[in-house]
């Protein structure tokens, strides 16, 4: 009984070699040198300890939104490529429309800059 579980033992057990080997490979082999910069706080483009109150950039949010949008698109493009065949041409059709929604809306923002850094 107990050899039918031996190689999960055996899976888990090399798993668990490699993860602990690419860590202390990336322990021993990487460089440390610390500095003040490398060891701040950094979350949301701002100061963690300042006046909450205190006004910043809202780029931070649509570029997150921007990235939420894009992410559900493909979110819905891998499930309507497995089922293609069986939506037919409507499902394809409806398919073009969501993404043709999508790309204007992407050009739209390419072209007032929302997606530029300074």
């Amino acid at each position: 009984m107990l050899a039918n579980y031996l190689p999960i033992l055996i899976f888990i057990g090399v798993g668990i070699f490699v993860g602990v080997a690419a860590i202390g490979a990336g322990m021993l082999l990487s460089p440390n040198r610390p500095d003040a910069q490398k060891l701040s706080p950094y979350e949301c483009g701002f100061e963690a300890f300042e006046d909450a109150r205190s006004k910043f950039d809202v780029r931070f949010y649509l570029v997150a939104i921007l990235f939420i949008i894009f992410d559900l698109e493909i979110a819905f493009l891998f499930p309507w490529a497995v089922v293609m065949e069986e939506v037919g041409l409507f499902g394809f059709w409806a398919m073009t429309l969501f993404l043709v929604v999508l790309i204007i809306g992407f050009i739209y923002e390419w072209k007032n800059g929302a997606l530029e850094w300074d």
